[in-house]
């Protein structure tokens, strides 16, 4: 087996720009989360390594998690599992209710608790709705572009998605999957005039939503004003930008932030790019701005190519893997910086998180995989006309 998996990465060309962007933005994780995570490990654990040991694990699961899904997993073996991927999303969601399972952390049944490790189910839903929904719009291409019932259908299906993540709550997920269910149908050809209505209902519902829980609207207002109650509803907040006040130009240098000694609250997961900020200043902040831009960038060029050549449900999965990492280092930069209300979504490869470095390992490894799978089929194919 393992001669025979040596034998399938020897034959295949990899994109290196992107691999050394996901390697180079991962290892730039490790780091971060060892600096802004020492103090709390120590308090909590009396082992101020004990997250950073944890999240090298994690790294190392995911190196080899992607190694196995760009050999033994193309994107072509999930072309007929749409249906039994939007009900594994929905299983897996469901598992957070059952009396045992499902962790409870500050007010959020976000978590499993399976054999001492935790795993965040909303990850592996994104990567599973993605599949369900490359596999309905390649199955029904034509069809969208004429009747409304095709176009509205997965928009049915993502309320139902909807209530496990508002039930825990997690809108942040919630977002990233609903803007990866219209992206994706964009770029499949639907005409704009579809979505305009649309817009319009989901913006709606978004605001019923918003408001309807006192400590989302806290949320909204704090992020409008955070320094009008910085010690309550605004503190999370005030304390980030403080830590990119002080960051200036260059930066503390690493390991020398202060904010990250228990004035920012979930330094190492939510608000590690803001660690980063102080650390590093606005130079480090470009250039990890740089690298995710660069990372959606390649894996749309990569989408593009695939589409192009009319592997069309290879190419909606790898567009929608590129949409949930721009959704979701968007909203956590923008929340770190106080454009966007605070919301629990982790930056992709950067953050703590052992679910997310994982899912995200599997997604960046199918899309290298379907890349490199065509460049082969179109240099047999050019083999073959010269014959």
């Amino acid at each position: 087996m393992i001669a025979n998996w040596w034998q399938q990465l020897r034959s295949r060309q990899v994109d290196s720009v992107l691999l050394a962007t996901v390697i180079g933005l991962s290892l730039v994780g490790v780091v971060m989360v060892m600096s802004a995570s020492l103090q709390i490990a120590e308090t909590n654990y009396n082992n101020p390594l004990y997250f950073f040991k944890r999240h090298v694990v994690y790294w190392v699961l995911a190196l080899g998690v992607g190694l196995f899904a760009y050999v033994a997993l193309p994107l072509e073996r999930f072309k007929d599992m749409g249906q039994l991927a939007f009900w594994l999303a929905i299983g897996v969601l469901a598992l957070l209710f059952i009396p045992g399972l499902g962790r409870e952390v500050n007010g959020s049944l976000r978590w499993l608790n399976i054999a001492g490790f935790t795993i965040q189910p909303s990850e592996l839903a994104k990567f599973l709705f993605i599949i369900y929904l490359a596999g309905y719009i390649t199955q029904r291409h034509e069809l969208l572009m004429e009747s409304w019932q095709v176009f509205l259908a997965p928009f049915y299906l993502l309320a139902v998605i909807a209530v496990f993540l508002l039930k825990q709550p997690d809108f942040g997920a919630l977002v990233v999957i609903a803007s990866c269910t219209l992206g994706m149908l964009f770029l499949a050809g639907t005409p704009l005039r579809r979505f305009v209505p649309l817009a319009v209902v989901m913006g709606g519902l978004a605001a019923v939503i918003a408001v309807s829980q006192p400590y989302r609207m806290a949320r909204l207002m704090s992020f409008l004003d955070p320094w009008q109650d910085q010690f309550g509803s605004g503190y999370q907040l005030t304390q980030s930008l403080i830590a990119f006040g002080r960051g200036g130009w260059t930066g503390v240098g690493l390991g020398n932030s202060v904010q990250k000694l228990f004035y920012l609250p979930e330094a190492h997961t939510d608000f590690v790019y803001a660690v980063l900020a102080e650390e590093f200043g606005l130079f480090g902040n470009l250039a990890l701005i740089g690298g995710f831009a660069l990372l959606v960038s390649r894996l749309f060029l990569i989408g593009q190519r695939l589409a192009s050549a009319n592997w069309w449900f290879h190419g909606l999965c790898v567009y929608g893997f590129a949409i949930v990492f721009s959704m979701q280092a968007l909203i956590n930069l923008g929340v770190n910086m106080g454009m966007l209300p605070t919301k629990g979504l982790t930056l992709p490869f950067v953050s703590y998180g052992g679910s997310s470095l994982l899912v995200s390992a599997v997604m960046v490894a199918m899309a290298l995989r379907a890349n490199a799978d065509l460049t082969l089929a179109q240099q047999a194919s050019a083999k073959g006309g010269k014959a």
